[in-house]
């Protein structure tokens, strides 16, 4: 909404993709990939570093699209983040009914089972977001309920989805053509400023958190917020190393540049951005910039590229800047008039169009972070059903070979879509469990608290 560990070396210097594939029609390749798994596997590993032939670069859409088809049938796409939970829980006329949002059937947002298959998706992490300025009866309350919809999402579903804990789990379903289903919590203020919760949570089945969401915590600072901490406190360093003990995903997309640096300091595990994109192609503080980029082959951590409009393209995200400086002027001019500041802002929006963002646009912050961090640290973290607007060929979970087919135009080779595609965020979390199991021989369950770390008060 949304460690120390060297990366794998890509091939730069590639051969090219077989003579076969430079004078495949449409129609050879399509029999290729729709072939069983084990006729359509062999060809794929003897090339599996090749970088696609500059035919296949100039070739159709339809001839790029087979052929990343048939990468997806050999690595499974693992998704980053995907906020159907929340969707459900925000449903206008059954809310929380995971009964009546039929997901066999055509849905209203940007997710079904129909729409997952056409994209070839293999692991998804679902996210079981909160707001963190939620008006409730506590966090923890509404984050349990959020579990509860997604576990019985997937539940639902069995010959779709498959629960998954470990990398290995996501490994499994894919090979039975079920969707490795993970969980992914979007934002620590759900853990009310106790290590208890976050123990219970991952034991739930939580297998990332994003340290904050917009709203800046007791212990670290959001990029959408005022910053009070200038990036974790004491407390948010032992969250940090807790959760490495645990085996959880230190996520940083939403927090604090200083939060990121800070985590990468204090981590001994990679850690993972799940919906973010690059600050340097689009300047909004969601995304990453190149100095905390430049540190993730050492760390080995995976920045998962998002969809959002406004975070993929400088266009929509001025004309966004615009437009909220416009309705607080109208606000200051008109105060207490809420039909004139309507009126103002829909006159402006009028003269004013939402610019486009493309397909395009979201490679080249694939692109950009690949120059930067290197072809090993980026992956695909779309925030379906968590974003009101879409990019352009992007518009829902089936398009994911869309994008991939831009990048093989880009000369991305084999070895690069399937990294991207979810080998790279496979190898964070199988690093994480590694250093999950080192760490809990050594180090027992934390018992400090917010109080004795920041608040110097003694027990």
């Amino acid at each position: 909404m949304s460690s120390r560990f060297t990366s794998q070396p890509t091939n730069s210097n590639a051969k090219p993709a077989t003579a076969l594939l430079r004078v495949l029609s449409a129609a050879a390749i399509a029999v290729l990939v729709f072939t069983t798994p084990t006729a359509a596997q062999q060809p794929a590993r003897k090339a599996a570093t090749a970088r696609p032939a500059q035919s296949l670069r100039d070739a159709s859409l339809e001839v790029r699209l087979a052929y990343v088809r048939r990468l997806l049938r050999l690595s499974p796409l693992v998704d980053g983040h995907n906020d159907l939970p929340w969707a459900l829980r925000e449903e206008k006329e059954t809310p929380r009914d995971v009964e009546a949002y039929n997901l066999r059937r055509a849905t209203r947002g940007m997710t079904d089972i129909a729409r997952l298959r056409r994209g070839q998706v293999g692991g998804q992490f679902w996210s079981v977001y909160i707001p963190g300025d939620i008006r409730d009866s506590g966090y923890a309350r509404v984050q349990l309920e959020q579990i509860d919809i997604a576990k019985r999402v997937i539940a639902k579903y069995p010959d779709v989805f498959q629960p998954a804990f470990t990398a290995g789990d996501v490994r499994k379903a894919y090979a039975a053509g079920k969707i490795g289903s993970l969980l992914g919590m979007e934002g620590g203020h759900a853990i009310e400023n106790s290590l208890g919760a976050l123990r219970a949570f991952y034991d739930l089945g939580a297998r990332y958190m994003t340290l904050t969401h917009n709203v800046t915590l007791d212990w670290a600072d959001a990029a959408g917020d005022l910053p009070r901490h200038n990036g974790l406190t004491k407390f948010g360093e032992e969250v940090v190393r807790e959760m490495n003990r645990l085996g959880m995903l230190v996520d940083l997309s939403h927090v604090s540049p200083a939060v990121m640096s800070d985590a990468l300091n204090i981590t001994e595990a990679p850690v993972i951005f799940s919906h973010s994109s690059a600050r340097a192609v689009t300047n909004v503080p969601r995304n990453v910039p190149d100095s905390i980029l430049a540190r993730l082959p050492k760390n080995g951590g995976v920045v998962m590229v998002t969809f959002v409009p406004g975070f993929v393209s400088q266009k929509v995200a001025d004309h966004s800047a615009a437009l909220t400086a416009l309705r607080d002027s109208v606000a200051k001019r008109y105060p207490n008039d809420n039909d004139a500041q309507f009126k103002a802002a829909a006159a402006w929006r009028q003269s004013h169009p939402t610019p486009i963002a493309t397909i395009a646009d979201v490679a080249d912050h694939l692109d950009h972070i690949k120059r930067v961090a290197g072809a090993s640290h980026v992956g695909i973290g779309g925030d379906f059903d968590g974003i009101t607007e879409t990019v352009q060929g992007l518009e829902d979970v089936s398009k994911y070979p869309d994008l991939l087919a831009e990048l093989v135009k880009r000369g991305w080779t084999d070895t690069e879509l399937r990294g991207l595609m979810g080998e790279n965020v496979l190898r964070v979390l199988t690093r994480a469990e590694v250093v999950s199991a080192r760490v809990r021989q050594i180090r027992p369950a934390s018992t400090r608290t917010i109080d004795q770390l920041d608040r110097k008060i003694t027990p």
